[in-house]
């Protein structure tokens, strides 16, 4: 919701893989615009990254270099990114646990696994690791965001929320960050509050397209379509722009749709399988009848 991370993301032809991500948007912290750490998964893939074949590879050097000294410190962070790029999170997360226990008291290390419990879902733990991760004295505005999605996880958005705005006292204006306190402000039906938070991280030269589909998601849950088309326009055709709005707002029309992606959520999280961007159970459903009460009064 999901939830840090951030490449530059270009992409001309994504309308199918959008409406998959606004499922998972709505269900949370990407929370996709969500989190610009790198550690956590974003739901747009980035056309620069590198290819599978790079990737397997990376893995395979790491994994020899692990076996020979695994919970060393800079050998387990290698090896759990390149595990957690070829999207095996919960290996990713043993790997960098196998680390703390060697070195409880290292900052680095822990707060690369509690970012790892939140790509994996783990949010209760996720928040008990971030916390040493950083000290009051010296904190992290990339472990507080990291905080904020585990606890919008939890279904605990008025903490999260608290927890974007530290992290936006040291990186004010972050679009990520205030991706994250947007989509936040939606799960807690603020949707003007979201809105205002959201429409100021697009207009950031440094906001990627998830930003945007960020804003375009909450305006087409107050039933504001053609503006949710604009927002998108910036990224795609104005013709894939209307079918990806279309999407959205079938989405929005049929509520067994959020039932079933709900539950989907909650089977992973029991498989501890769970995306960063699936965070929220009941939420959906109650965004999308606010936005069912939005359309019908714009009517």
């Amino acid at each position: 919701m999901m939830l840090s991370f951030e490449r530059p993301v270009v992409q001309t032809r994504w309308r199918r893989p959008f409406a998959s991500a606004v499922a998972a948007v709505v269900l949370a912290a990407s929370l996709t615009g969500c989190l610009r750490d790198k550690d956590i998964t974003a739901s747009v893939t980035d056309p620069a990254a590198p290819q599978q074949d790079t990737l397997h590879a990376q893995l395979e050097s790491w994994s020899k270099r692990y076996s020979a000294n695994p919970g060393e410190k800079t050998v387990s962070l290698g090896y759990a990114r390149a595990l957690a790029a070829l999207d095996q999170k919960g290996q990713a997360a043993s790997v960098l646990q196998t680390a703390a226990v060697k070195s409880p008291k290292d900052q680095e290390i822990l707060s690369a696994y509690g970012k790892a419990l939140v790509d994996t879902g783990d949010y209760n733990q996720a928040l008990e690791v971030l916390a040493r991760a950083h000290s009051p004295d010296q904190p992290d505005w990339h472990i507080l965001s990291a905080q904020g999605i585990a606890s919008d996880g939890m279904g605990l958005h008025d903490r999260a929320q608290s927890f974007y705005l530290s992290a936006l006292k040291i990186a004010p204006g972050d679009p990520g960050v205030l991706s994250n306190l947007g989509l936040s402000y939606a799960l807690s039906k603020k949707l003007p509050e979201a809105e205002r938070v959201l429409t100021e991280a697009a207009q950031n030269p440094k906001a990627d397209p998830r930003v945007r589909q960020n804003l375009a998601l909450v305006l087409a849950l107050q039933g504001r379509f053609d503006n949710a088309t604009q927002a998108l326009r910036h990224d795609l055709s104005p013709s894939d722009a209307e079918k990806n709005v279309a999407d959205i707002r079938s989405m929005i029309a049929q509520p067994n749709t959020w039932n079933a992606i709900r539950g989907k959520s909650v089977a992973k999280d029991g498989a501890k399988g769970t995306s960063v961007t699936a965070v929220a159970r009941a939420t959906p459903a109650e965004l999308a009848a606010q936005a069912s009460e939005a359309q019908a009064a714009a009517q």
